[in-house]
């Protein structure tokens, strides 16, 4: 049997670790191009609040699915699916080894893994769902998902309403959880694979995440969540950073209490990053600044 000699390399973990900086060194000494797995960058007018590469950064390593949609647009894990491999194929025809990074577990799972076609939903599902959605509040539906399919509970960001919707819809269309259709077997994939997670002490991450969070704001967050407020209601939105200043531009808190609620959710969401990749055994662990071992384990790879 011969062995792939076509590679990808993913780095996980939780927002704020320090993913962009070590994707960019290792693709600078592979020289080689750079893969987002993060829903969050994928949207163009998501500047600030999803915290994508620099324009430097990006000026030094090609990346690819940074700012490549907008909001108007509806996206999902298959379509990635579907997008990523179908890149991968073709980066693979100049570069052995590709970098793919991001905390986004699903759309990793996407490459990694595959998905089973998901059912379509009849609109009288669609319309019922949505009716007592709006009806009865984000509290009912994040209760009644928790209940019907606690693995997706566990692990989604369960303030954003689309998701949790999506998850009841499938389950009232099917009577299934969402959650099922991960694929059951993996995909067979013509490369190899290997992850890298990044971890820290709990204390410093959340002190990252603060300090980003302050940093966001100064350089414009609120201005930039003010010009898609007119776009409040799309998935791309329902996200951490601006929902909570929506909350704030729509007279429902004070400015200070958003960004406390920015820095909570994003701690939480960090959380259920570790949650989400902690279960996948195949991740090698390490902290940021472990470049040297980093480095060794893909040499010796």
């Amino acid at each position: 049997m011969t062995l792939n000699t076509k590679k990808v390399i993913f780095i996980v973990g939780p927002t704020a670790i320090g993913k962009t900086e070590l994707s960019i060194e290792l693709a600078k000494t592979l020289k080689t191009e750079i893969i987002s797995c993060d829903s969050r960058q994928f949207y163009k007018e998501l500047k600030i609040g999803s915290a994508p590469p620099s324009k430097k950064e990006r000026s030094e390593v090609k990346h690819h699915f940074i700012h490549n949609l907008s909001v108007r647009e509806d996206y999902n894990a298959g379509q990635f699916e579907i997008d990523a491999i179908k890149l991968i194929e073709k980066l693979h025809q100049t570069n052995d080894t590709i970098i793919a990074v991001g905390g986004s577990g699903l759309y990793v799972d996407a490459i990694c893994k595959g998905f089973d076609p998901l059912p379509k939903i009849s609109k009288q599902t669609r319309d019922q769902v949505t009716f007592e959605y709006h009806s009865k509040g984000l509290t009912w539906l994040q209760n009644q998902v928790k209940k019907i399919d606690p693995e997706l509970y566990s692990n989604y960001d369960t303030n954003n309403p689309q998701r949790l919707l999506r998850a009841l819809e499938v389950f009232q269309e099917t009577g299934k959880m969402f959650s099922s259709f991960k694929s059951n077997t993996i995909k067979e994939r013509p490369f190899e694979i290997l992850k890298i997670g990044l971890n820290i002490e709990r204390s410093i991450l959340y002190e990252r995440i603060n300090k980003r969070v302050d940093l966001m704001m100064e350089n414009g967050l609120l201005e930039e969540v003010n010009s898609l407020v007119n776009f409040q209601d799309r998935n791309g939105l329902q996200t951490v950073g601006y929902k909570e200043i929506f909350t704030f531009l729509n007279d429902e808190c004070t400015l200070q209490k958003a960004v406390e609620n920015i820095k909570q959710n994003s701690r939480r969401f960090a959380k259920r990053q570790l949650t989400w990749f902690r279960k996948d055994k195949a991740i090698k662990w390490f902290e940021p600044q472990q470049l040297i071992e980093i480095k060794k384990l893909i040499s010796e790879w």
